[in-house]
C-alpha cells in the first residue's frame, strides 16, 4: 500500500498533509482518572500497621518478595477492609532452604502471577491468634487471599502447624490490624508447584525439533513448503528479522485475525491510522514525515503487522527531531537507521514498561536495528530510555494502542551507545557550527532543499527559496 500523496513530491506532500490536518483536528476529551481504590474500602496505613511490622522485622526476605510482586497495594486494601493473618517464614528459610531453581523461577518476569499467588497463599483475611488454634482432635480450614485454602492443626507433640509447616513462633508480631506467625518454611500452593515442575520437565525444555516445523531453504532463505494454518492471534512462524530481509516475505500468508474479508489483519490500515493519530495529536509531524515521505517504513510496517507481528514505536517529538544536525540526516540510509532503532518488535504499553523498570531496575529491549538494544530504566516516576546525554523520557504515553501497534511519545532522539560515545568525542574536538539562516520547516526540509539544489530543482518550490 502506497502512503504517498498522488501527484505531489515528497516535501510538498508533507505540507499538504499538515495543511489538511490543521483544519480537521478532532476534539479529544480526557478520560476521567479512576482511583486505584475506593476511599470507603481502604483505610489509611499508619506506623502501627502489621504491614509496617512485616517490612521492618525478621521477615525482610518475604517483604522483599512482596515488593517485587507489586502486592503492597493489594495488602493495604485487605488491611483496610479487615484484620489479616500472615504466616511468615524467617529469612534463613527463604534464603537458604529454598530451592535455587525454584527461586529463580519465581523471579522471572513471565512468572509474576505465580509469585503473587504463592505470597497471597500466606495471608488469611481474618485474624487468627494462637489462642484460636484448633485442638488435637480437630482442624480448621481458612481461605487465603489467593483463593486457596490453608489447614490449621496441631501435631502430636502439641506444636501448631499450618498445612505441613510447623509454627515456630506463634504471635510473633501482633498489631491492631493483624498478626504474624513465624513458620519454619515457605508454603507452596499445588498449582504453583505444578507449573514449576512442568517448566522443569524434560518435555517442556526439550530442544528436539518438533515434527512439522517450518524448514528454511539456506540458498533462498525462504520456506521450503507453506506453513500449516495458524490459530487467530498466534505468532508468525519465523522471526521478525527474517521477515525484514529483502525479497518476498518469509512469513506465512497474512495471520488470521479480525479486520478483513478473510479475517486477516489489515496492517496497512492500522499503520495509516496510527500515523494520522500522530498528526492529529500534534507535535510529531516530522516523525510522520520520515515514515511516509522520506522512507518506505510505513509500507514495511504495514506488511509486518499484516503478517501477525507486533510493534512498539518510540516516537520522538518535533522539538527532539529539530535538534538533529543536517549531517546526521543527510548520510545515506540515516532516516531508516534512526527509525529502526525506535521500533521494538514487542507490544509494550506505558504501564507494562513502567512495571518492568520498576521491578528490575533496567530493562533492555530488542530493536529492529540489529544488534543494538535500547535500555530503559525508571527515573522521576517515568521511563527513561538510553543513557547520559542521549537519553529520552516517555512523556506522551499510549498515543496509539490497538493490540498490534503501540506508539509512545518520547522527548529525545535515541542513538546506540556506541554512536553517542563517538558523537561526544567528536564534539569535544570540533568547534560548534553556527547556522545563520532561520529554520523554515524543520531539519528534514533543509535536507530536502539541499538535495534539490544539487540538481538545480530548488527554484520550483517556494519553501526552498
Amino acid at each position: 500500500m502506497d502512503f504517498r500523496i498522488p501527484g505531489a513530491s515528497p516535501p510538498l506532500a508533507f505540507f499538504l498533509l499538515l495543511f489538511s490536518t490543521c483544519f480537521a483536528l478532532p476534539e479529544y476529551s480526557q478520560k476521567p482518572s479512576s482511583s486505584s481504590s475506593s476511599s470507603s474500602s481502604s483505610a489509611q496505613i499508619n506506623s502501627n500497621s502489621v504491614l509496617v511490622a512485616l517490612l521492618d522485622s525478621h521477615y525482610s526476605e518475604l517483604a522483599e518478595l512482596v515488593e517485587k510482586a507489586l502486592l503492597l497495594q493489594t495488602l493495604e486494601d485487605a488491611v483496610g477492609r479487615h484484620n489479616i493473618t500472615i504466616f511468615a517464614p524467617r529469612n534463613d528459610a527463604v534464603d537458604r532452604d529454598l530451592d535455587p531453581d525454584f527461586k529463580r523461577y519465581l523471579l522471572e518476569p513471565g512468572n509474576l502471577k505465580s509469585l503473587q499467588k504463592l505470597l497471597l497463599f500466606h495471608v488469611i483475611p481474618t485474624r487468627v491468634g494462637s489462642d484460636q488454634w484448633p485442638t488435637h482432635s480437630s482442624s480448621s480450614r481458612h481461605q487465603t487471599l489467593s483463593q486457596d485454602h490453608l489447614h490449621l492443626s496441631r501435631l502430636d507433640s502439641g506444636e501448631k502447624a499450618v498445612d505441613l509447616a510447623r509454627v515456630i513462633h506463634p504471635d510473633s508480631v501482633t498489631r491492631p490490624d493483624g498478626v504474624i506467625h513465624a513458620i519454619e518454611r515457605l508454603l507452596i500452593p499445588r498449582s504453583v508447584e505444578d507449573d514449576f515442575n512442568r517448566r522443569r520437565s524434560l518435555r517442556s525444555i526439550s530442544a528436539v525439533k518438533p515434527e512439522g516445523a517450518p524448514e528454511v531453504d539456506p540458498r533462498t532463505n525462504r520456506l521450503k513448503k507453506p506453513a500449516p494454518p495458524t490459530k487467530p492471534g498466534s505468532s508468525p512462524v519465523l522471526p521478525i528479522y527474517d521477515a525484514l530481509a529483502p525479497g518476498p516475505s518469509l512469513a506465512p500468508a497474512p495471520a488470521p485475525g479480525p479486520g478483513g474479508p478473510h479475517h486477516h489483519f489489515n496492517g496497512h490500515a492500522q499503520v495509516k491510522d496510527f500515523i494520522h493519530t500522530l498528526l492529529h495529536y500534534g507535535g510529531y509531524n516530522e516523525m510522520a514525515d520520515i515514515l511516509v515521505n522520506l522512507t518506505s517504513l510505513a509500507t514495511e510496517m504495514g506488511r509486518l503487522v499484516s503478517e501477525g507481528y507486533v510493534l512498539t514505536v518510540l516516537a520522538p517529538n518535533d522539538e527532539a527531531m529539530a535538534k538533529l544536525t543536517t549531517d546526521q540526516l543527510s548520510e545515506p540510509g540515516a532516516p531508516e537507521q534512526i527509525m529502526y532503532y525506535h521500533l521494538i518488535p514487542e507490544y509494550q504499553t506505558e504501564e507494562s514498561m513502567y512495571n518492568a523498570v520498576r521491578r528490575f531496575g533496567k530493562v533492555s529491549y530488542e530493536t529492529l536495528r540489529l544488534p543494538h538494544k535500547v535500555v530503559a530504566q525508571e527515573a522521576d516516576g517515568s521511563v527513561k530510555f538510553g543513557q547520559g546525554e542521549g537519553s529520552a523520557y516517555l512523556f506522551d504515553p499510549d498515543i496509539y494502542t490497538d493490540g498490534r501497534i503501540s506508539v509512545q511519545g518520547i522527548d529525545g532522539v535515541l542513538f546506540p551507545a556506541e554512536e553517542v560515545e563517538s558523537k561526544s568525542e567528536t564534539k569535544a574536538v570540533q568547534p560548534a557550527k553556527i547556522v545563520a539562516r532561520p529554520r523554515r520547516a524543520g531539519k528534514l526540509m533543509e535536507v530536502t532543499c539541499r538535495m534539490l539544489s544539487a540538481v538545480g530543482q530548488n527554484s520550483r518550490f517556494t519553501t526552498c527559496q
